[in-house]
């Protein structure tokens, strides 16, 4: 008969290979320190995958349909000027005769309509994602929608290789691709939000949103690389790659620091200096119990509620209608605008719209620290947003004159209105998702996060619809409306505006007041 220890030692064989993992990770007792950077780190490359796979569309679009423009990214970078009928310069998969049903008259149009019925699948399904993440294991609802989206993805490349010529298999799979695509922003915003407090989240999640740059400019190497293979190649790659970065997620993911038994004293020994912390520590036991709350999901309803939810939803509507536009029409923009007096060919124009990108990198991490700083989410993201107008008009008049100018206005653009956007899908939301009204409850963050971010991608799907048909008549409109758009996001911010600098002129006076004053207001708090 089996000794207890040897019965114990066969049990733990017997259990998933998943399990033994997570058991053998909270027995290691990893440092609180050591759990974030494996946070971060996780979440960053999980992300970039995301993006990655959603970028290979437009760069395959060159493919399918000859006409339309070729936006990938290629190395070595050299500047190429259109000498020879723009047919010739334009790359398809095999004798320039793309793929049926996209090769005809109406093929750009079709097109257009997968990446319409993408991003509005996307946008409702945000809505959905968020409320089933806070109700779920964080780590598994995200290796689902990891391995979803890889399933969908490949399946749009298998078109390829089974003769498949149906623009309705076409359509199904990519919104089927864009319902599992919606998991992934509420998931790690949720999970990053678990683990970093307040202090130095805007920085952090600063940095860390560079992920959505480099998915796309890894997506569009890898999307250009395999193009001359095959196009299903480009999708089929990705496709697998998110997969496997989904079962990484599975074992090596710790969703909150509950999941894994970590400590938050050292997490909460940091901001144990900040008044607003001393603040709040006072007025906690007033609060009651509220471990049960944190156990209950906040609803869709109530977390509109929230202050500050709904104008920093509809702020990033307009915000990403903005940052959609440039994302899916500015290669065609420059290789249809003479710089110098010459016309670009559409490989130059592809590599050159990633200077957006890079700006953008820059212009998130510099908002973030800039909140962090001020301790002002809202003022900095209405700052941005105003900078953007002069900054779009400024791109619009003078971009043409020199390679040198249109690149660093564009960089300039990217800053301005990548900015925002980054701060407002990240630290304002996982702000917002703790907000101090929620008495403690943790269960918001991932429905918050949605509702932002899928009010936004509303508005990523009217922006570049709406410059389909304006650009038709006049770009100088298509500015005209991003410009607009930007003016209207920025007002949206303005009751929080004032609302956090009555805040800071409230501390300022409060700093400049006598020692023995200052203490009477924490002494009846």
């Amino acid at each position: 008969m089996a000794s207890p220890s040897e019965l114990a030692t066969e049990r733990s064989h017997s259990k998933p290979l998943g399990i033994r993992f997570w058991e053998y990770i909270k027995k290691a007792k990893l440092s609180y320190k050591s759990h974030q950077a494996v946070v971060l780190i996780v979440t960053f490359f999980a992300y970039t995958t995301y993006h990655a796979t959603r970028k290979t569309t437009s760069i395959v679009k060159s493919a399918l349909d000859p006409q339309s423009s070729a936006a990938g990214l290629k190395f070595p970078w050299r500047i190429k000027y259109l000498s020879s009928p723009a047919e010739t310069q334009r790359r398809s998969w095999v004798l320039g005769d793309g793929w049926a049903p996209f090769n005809g008259s109406d093929g750009t149009a079709l097109l257009g309509q997968l990446d319409v019925a993408f991003l509005a699948v996307y946008a409702i399904g945000m809505y959905f994602s968020g409320h089933l993440g806070d109700r779920m294991n964080l780590r598994i609802f995200l290796t689902v929608g990891m391995i979803g989206t890889g399933l969908f993805t490949s399946l749009f490349g298998v078109g390829y290789w089974a003769n498949i010529h149906s623009f309705y298999y076409f359509l199904i799979v990519q919104m089927i691709a864009g319902l599992f695509q919606s998991s992934g922003w509420p998931s790690v915003v949720a999970v990053v939000g678990n683990w970093f407090g307040k202090k130095k989240r805007g920085l952090i999640m600063g940095i860390w949103n560079a992920h959505t740059s480099i998915g796309n400019i890894t997506g569009s190497l890898i999307a250009s690389t395999l193009l001359s293979y095959g196009w299903g190649w480009s999708f089929v790659v990705p496709g697998l790659l998110i997969a496997f970065m989904g079962i990484l997620v599975c074992l090596l993911l710790p969703a909150s620091p509950e999941s894994v038994g970590a400590d938050r004293q050292e997490e909460e020994d940091d901001a144990v200096d900040s008044p607003k912390k001393k603040r709040e520590g006072v007025a906690e036991p007033l609060l009651g119990s509220h471990t049960e709350m944190k156990e209950i999901a906040v609803g869709f309803i109530e977390a509109w509620r929230i202050p500050g939810v709904a104008p920093f939803a509809f702020c990033l509507f307009f915000a990403k209608l903005v940052a959609y536009t440039f994302l899916y029409w500015l290669p065609y923009y420059i290789g249809h605008t003479a710089i110098e007096g010459k016309y670009l060919s559409d490989e130059t124009a592809g590599n050159l719209s990633t200077f957006f990108d890079v700006g953008g990198v820059l212009g998130g991490i510099l908002a973030g620290h800039i909140s962090d700083r001020l301790d002002a989410r809202a003022i900095t993201a209405a700052t941005f947003m105003y900078c953007a107008i002069p900054a779009l008009y400024f791109y619009r008049s003078y971009g043409h004159i020199s390679f040198a100018m249109n690149i660093a206005l564009m960089f300039i653009c990217g800053m301005f209105v990548n900015g925002p956007y980054a701060l407002i899908t990240t630290a304002v939301s996982a702000d917002l998702g703790t907000h101090s009204s929620l008495n403690g409850n943790s269960k918001a963050l991932a429905t918050v996060t949605a509702i932002i971010d899928g009010t936004g991608s509303v508005g990523a799907a009217i922006g570049p619809l709406l410059t389909g048909y304006i650009s038709a008549n006049s770009w100088s409109a298509v500015f005209m409306m991003l410009m607009a758009a930007a003016l209207v996001a920025g007002l949206l911010l303005t009751r929080l505006v004032v609302a956090e600098v009555a805040a800071r002129i409230s501390e300022t006076r409060s700093q400049g007041r006598p020692q023995s004053r200052s203490q009477e207001p924490e002494l009846n708090v």
